[in-house]
């Protein structure tokens, strides 16, 4: 990895036609606003199938930890094609130009079942091919889908016993019996892979690298959970015996329950890991870089009593370590991954981290701590070394002037001291400056931070369920003239994008 520098901008965010960013024309004209900027990655958030009315259709909540989001595919192809009528799409914008995942929901798979009614895809030889090729994970991912669907969107923790605990004949029942919902849910992953790679196939043609993002942990209301449970602490009537989440933080002072499974480490040892080194395998058929988010968590993991109401009861278990990338090396050879290792870092988690050789992140919002203030802070750009990625903030951080602006008069002030100033007229391009002239090999900034946007534009507040992952970018806001400001700072400290086209 060069010295270089990308943009953090969820691809639901992107403006676009009916609702949502999707793989659309807006995409492509982001990829080339990127090559303007000068800039290497685009770094995005989870693209699985989000479950819905779960944490507001989190990125981090998904169906499966292979498939694809139907909500990013383009519906315009299908409309050019005659396959879909302008007038059959309902409007899906909300009134505040935010993601409506409700309207989504209602709207979203009707329209693209009448894709599939229409469009004779049993016939189509790419079709085919890609249903044998991804038999492995996109037969039990259909089946379970057809079977939400047949069982009113109910966690499949509900359904009766005998398809629950997918006896082989209850399989062989409802495959048969909802055949052409199974194949209509194979149809819209075939969509999403085609479309998904001509978009990636156009961003590296450019010499835009795509950095994609895995949560470590899968939804409990999954096709991996219910096809494995074996893979999960899950007892053999279904239910969890323990739940992921995370201790006390800056984010939560009672911590956080995530409500997620946790894995059986040793059963996946005693498989060579097979499960989980294809999940990062197929990842990297994707994307070209690939963050695990929460890599702390294989190292030790956060084991939480299922039914708590707070991380207060939760305690530290052994994860797999360093024998995961060693299996993984082994089987796929060296990948370009990124070790999220935020939160609280103990020595076994700096040693994992050393040892990986994987760049880990820095993010600036978190040097600056009044009751933690000390020159030898991580986070502050002076004592970053080459191996990391640097941000002025992620995902779950407020923007960088709704931060800034929540800051106490001391805490200001220690921010200008760093910076030298007295005061300053636009904290998120001083901040964006702070990280471009690190010593890290990447700077990734988030678009709002570009777009000097305050705090309604965040994407996420950690430890709440309503109000999240729905910021859009304004059409038009990613201008010609800010996309040279940026590029000029690209030069100005060299992350410039050589091989872009």
């Amino acid at each position: 990895m060069n010295r270089s520098a990308g943009v953090l901008l969820a691809i639901p965010s992107l403006p676009s036609k009916y609702g949502i960013g999707c793989f659309s024309k807006e995409a492509y004209d982001f990829v080339d606003w990127l090559v303007e900027a000068k800039q290497t990655y685009w770094q995005i958030l989870p693209v699985g199938p989000t479950v819905w009315g779960q944490a507001a259709d989190s990125p981090y909540q998904a169906y499966s930890a292979f498939a694809g989001n139907p909500y990013l595919i383009d519906l315009e192809p299908f409309v050019k094609a005659g396959l879909l009528k302008a007038k059959e799409i309902p409007n899906m914008d909300s009134e505040d130009g935010r993601v409506d995942y409700d309207k989504l929901h209602d709207h979203r798979i009707a329209l693209l079942h009448k894709v599939y009614e229409r469009s004779h895809i049993s016939e189509n030889e790419k079709y085919q091919k890609f249903i044998q090729d991804n038999a492995w994970w996109l037969n039990d991912y259909a089946l379970f889908m057809a079977l939400h669907i047949f069982f009113k969107d109910e966690e499949w923790t509900t359904w009766p016993e005998d398809i629950r605990k997918r006896w082989q004949y209850s399989v062989d029942y409802y495959n048969t019996e909802l055949y052409f919902d199974v194949e209509f849910q194979k149809f819209i992953q075939f969509t999403f892979f085609e479309q998904w790679t001509a978009l990636k196939s156009y961003a590296n043609e450019k010499g835009i690298k795509i950095v994609g993002d895995m949560p470590i942990y899968v939804s409990l209301d999954s096709a991996d959970v219910w096809a494995h449970p074996e893979l999960f602490q899950i007892t053999e009537e279904n239910t969890l015996a323990a739940v992921a989440g995370c201790p006390p933080d800056d984010f939560s002072e009672t911590g956080q329950v995530w409500g997620n499974p946790l894995y059986k480490w040793d059963y996946h040892r005693s498989t060579n890991y097979e499960w989980w080194i294809s999940r990062i395998w197929m990842s990297f058929q994707l994307f070209d870089v690939l963050r695990i988010d929460h890599f702390r968590g294989l190292d030790e993991y956060f084991s939480i009593p299922a039914g708590a109401k707070t991380g207060l009861e939760g305690h530290w278990e052994a994860g797999p370590n360093m024998d995961l990338f060693i299996k993984m090396e082994e089987r796929i050879g060296k990948q370009d991954l990124i070790a999220e290792d935020l939160g609280f870092m103990t020595d076994s988690v700096k040693k994992l981290v050393k040892d990986s050789g994987f760049p880990n992140m820095k993010v600036l919002q978190f040097a600056f701590d009044l009751n933690d203030w000390a020159k030898t802070n991580d986070y502050l750009p002076h004592n970053y070394n080459e191996n990391c990625v640097a941000y002025t903030g992620t995902h779950d951080n407020d923007t960088s002037l709704g931060w800034f602006t929540s800051l106490s008069k001391k805490e200001q002030k220690l921010v200008l001291d760093y910076l030298g100033k007295e005061k300053v007229d636009d904290i998120a391009w001083e901040m964006i400056r702070l990280v471009y002239q690190s010593h890290a090999k990447i700077a990734i900034v988030p678009m709002q931070d570009f777009l000097g946007l305050d705090s309604k534009s965040r994407m996420n507040l950690p430890a709440t369920t309503t109000g999240n992952w729905g910021w859009r970018m304004a059409k038009k806001a990613n201008t010609k003239a800010l996309a040279k400001k940026i590029a000029k700072l690209a030069d100005i400290y060299g992350r410039v994008n050589w091989s872009a086209k």
